[in-house]
């Protein structure tokens, strides 16, 4: 496994760990009476909108990134790693010195609850705004990039991506079928720990992902 291996793991789990993310795909599923319909349509909506950039990025930036030589990023990818690197450790240093507040819980949870009883299209809409990996996406487009991949390892690996980054509400959403008040209950508690500890556990994979950027980045200028 390369570096870059490596580095589209962590973004995909940077971006499947993002607190906003996990906390919105959560109360779309305990707020609203139809769980497995605003489910589906906020999972389609994150999905579809991942997807879609993947594929309108397929053909602006394509193999951009890409160096004769793997180990040896081009001077332009090295200082995008570094800017990048240092972008997510100010995010991870915000994420553990900014605890969620009452008030910001209160309007996510508002805001959910409206959206539970909306039509498709606007849970759609949300899903597609409020679940997608966000700022992850640019790095990851990044990536993919680097490894000068095929038509067909672009779908592969941008596929692994837009999967694991939605990937716990895809789970969720399964469980919701096989065991539904179960799953409900493991949600409902799931809620109440996301809204305590998620912007830790997303502080940890985004500092490791900043250092993982900024060695591929010193090392591409020192090459």
């Amino acid at each position: 496994m390369t570096w870059l291996d490596v580095e589209i793991v962590l973004v995909s789990l940077a971006a499947m760990l993002s607190p906003t993310t996990l906390t919105f795909s959560v109360l779309a599923l305990v707020l609203g009476e139809r769980p497995l319909r605003t489910g589906f349509w906020f999972y389609l909506g994150a999905f579809g909108a991942t997807i879609g950039i993947g594929v309108v990025a397929a053909f602006v930036l394509g193999d951009a990134a890409a160096s004769h030589t793997p180990s040896s990023p081009k001077t332009w990818v090295a200082v995008l790693d570094i800017v990048f690197a240092a972008a997510l450790l100010v995010l991870a240093v915000r994420l553990l010195r900014s605890p969620p507040k009452p008030e910001q819980e209160a309007s996510a949870i508002a805001r959910m609850s409206k959206l539970a009883s909306s039509p498709a299209v606007a849970v759609l809409g949300a899903g597609a705004t409020l679940a997608n990996p966000g700022a992850f996406i640019p790095i990851a487009l990044k990536n993919i990039s680097e490894l000068d991949p095929s038509a067909a390892q672009y779908v592969v690996d941008w596929l692994f991506f837009a999967i694991v980054s939605t990937l716990p509400l895809a789970i969720a959403i399964v469980l919701l079928l096989v065991a539904r008040d179960w799953a409900m209950r493991v949600l409902e508690r799931a809620r109440d720990w996301l809204l305590r500890h998620a912007q830790t556990v997303a502080a940890v994979i985004v500092v490791l992902l900043a250092l993982v950027l900024l060695r591929n980045g010193i090392s591409g200028l020192r090459s």
